[in-house]
C-alpha cells in the first residue's frame, strides 16, 4: 500500500532538488576551490588585521582554504583595481578601508576603479575611532602641550600615514588646519610601515587606527594624546577626545568592509554575505577582534550597507571642501 506513495515522495523530491539546483546555477556547488582576499595595504596594518580575521572564519565556515594577499599602493588603489578586473567568480575578495570607496573618489580625478559600479559591498566589519599618538621623545602629554610645542617649532615636526588620501592622512592634515600648526606628510604603503617608523622615533606622531594604536600604547612604546571619536574609549579612559581637547568640531572615524566584483554572481555572492553574516554574529570571532581593539558591526542589508557608505562619503565631501583639501 505504501509503495506508491513512498515513489511519489521520492520522485518529488528529486524534482524539487533538480529544480533548485537549476536556479542556483553553476555556483551551486561554491565554493570548490581556494579564495583569495585580497588586502590593499602592506602586511601589519589594520587593514590586514581585519582581512586576516576574516580570512580565518571563511576558511572555517566554507571549508575551503582561504589566502591573503597584500597588494599595497596609491592608497588602495592597486589592490581595488586588480580585485575589479578580477574574474567574477566569488573566489577573489576585497578587504576595503573605507577611504578607498569614500576618499578616493572624491580626492582624484582620475581612479582606475568606481566603487558603485565594479564592487558589491557584503559586510560592513569594524568601524573605530583614530587614536593620536606621539613618538615618546615629543615633549607633549596632552593635545595641547602638543600644539604649543609645534607652533615652538615650525616645520620641525612630521607625521606619518598608510598613504597619500587615507582617512588617516586626511585626520593630520584636518588637525594641522584646526590647530594652526606645521607638519610634513610622510606617506607610507600601509600603516604597518607606518608604525614602524613612528616606533623608531623617525617621524613624531600619527593618527592610527585604535586596534593598531591600542598595544603601543598600552605597552609604554607611543603616548596617546587623544581619540578621535565623540566620547571616550573604555579601553583608554584616561585618553581624552580631540573634541574635548579644544576642537568641538573634529570627529575622525575609519571602516573596514569585505567587497567583490559587482558582477559575482548572486549565488555566490550570498553564500559569502551569509559566512561573512554569521562571523559577525559569531563570539569567538567578535572577541578575537575586540581584544585587540576592534568595534565589530552586527550584519546589515545592502540598503543599510548603502545608506552608511553615503552618509560617509557626504559627510567626508563636505569637510574636504570646507578645508580646501585637494591630491590632484
Amino acid at each position: 500500500m505504501g509503495r506508491p506513495l513512498e515513489s511519489a515522495f521520492i520522485s518529488g523530491l528529486v524534482g524539487a532538488t533538480v529544480f533548485f539546483a537549476a536556479v542556483r546555477g553553476d555556483g551551486a556547488e561554491f565554493p570548490t576551490r581556494a579564495i583569495r582576499l585580497v588586502v590593499p595595504y602592506a602586511a601589519g596594518g589594520p587593514t590586514d588585521i581585519v582581512g586576516r580575521a576574516v580570512a580565518d572564519f571563511l576558511a572555517r565556515d566554507l571549508k575551503q582554504t582561504t589566502l591573503v594577499e597584500n597588494r599595497g599602493g596609491a592608497q588602495g588603489a592597486i589592490g581595488a583595481e586588480a580585485v575589479a578586473r578580477a574574474d567574477a567568480d566569488g573566489y577573489t575578495l576585497l578587504v576595503v578601508s573605507g577611504s578607498m570607496f569614500v576618499l578616493n573618489p572624491i580626492l582624484y580625478k582620475k581612479l582606475a576603479y568606481d566603487p558603485d559600479r565594479d564592487f558589491r559591498t557584503l559586510d560592513v566589519v569594524t568601524e573605530d575611532p583614530l587614536v593620536m599618538e606621539v613618538h615618546p621623545s615629543v615633549p607633549a602629554k596632552s593635545v595641547a602641550e602638543f600644539v604649543a610645542y609645534a607652533k615652538r617649532n615650525p616645520g620641525k615636526l612630521s607625521f606619518s600615514s598608510a598613504g597619500t588620501g587615507g582617512v588617516i592622512h586626511l585626520a593630520g592634515e584636518m588637525f594641522k588646519q584646526m590647530a594652526g600648526i606645521e607638519m610634513t606628510h610622510v606617506p607610507y604603503k600601509g600603516a604597518g610601515p607606518a608604525m614602524v617608523d613612528l616606533l623608531a622615533g623617525n617621524v613624531q606622531l600619527m593618527f592610527d587606527s585604535f586596534g593598531t594604536a591600542l598595544p603601543s600604547v598600552k605597552a609604554g612604546s607611543l603616548r596617546a594624546l587623544g581619540v578621535t571619536s565623540a566620547k571616550r574609549r573604555p579601553e583608554l579612559p584616561d585618553v581624552p577626545t580631540v573634541a574635548e581637547s579644544g576642537y568641538p568640531d573634529y570627529l575622525v572615524n575609519v571602516w573596514f568592509s569585505i567587497a567583490v566584483p559587482a558582477k559575482v554572481p548572486d549565488n555566490a555572492a550570498a553564500i559569502l554575505k551569509a559566512s561573512l553574516d554569521r562571523a559577525l554574529d559569531d563570539e569567538t570571532f567578535r572577541a578575537s577582534l575586540q581584544k585587540i581593539g576592534y568595534s565589530v558591526k552586527r550584519p546589515q542589508s545592502a540598503a543599510e550597507i548603502a545608506r552608511f557608505i553615503e552618509a560617509d562619503r557626504a559627510r567626508w565631501s563636505t569637510v574636504v571642501k570646507a578645508r580646501n583639501i585637494s591630491l590632484d
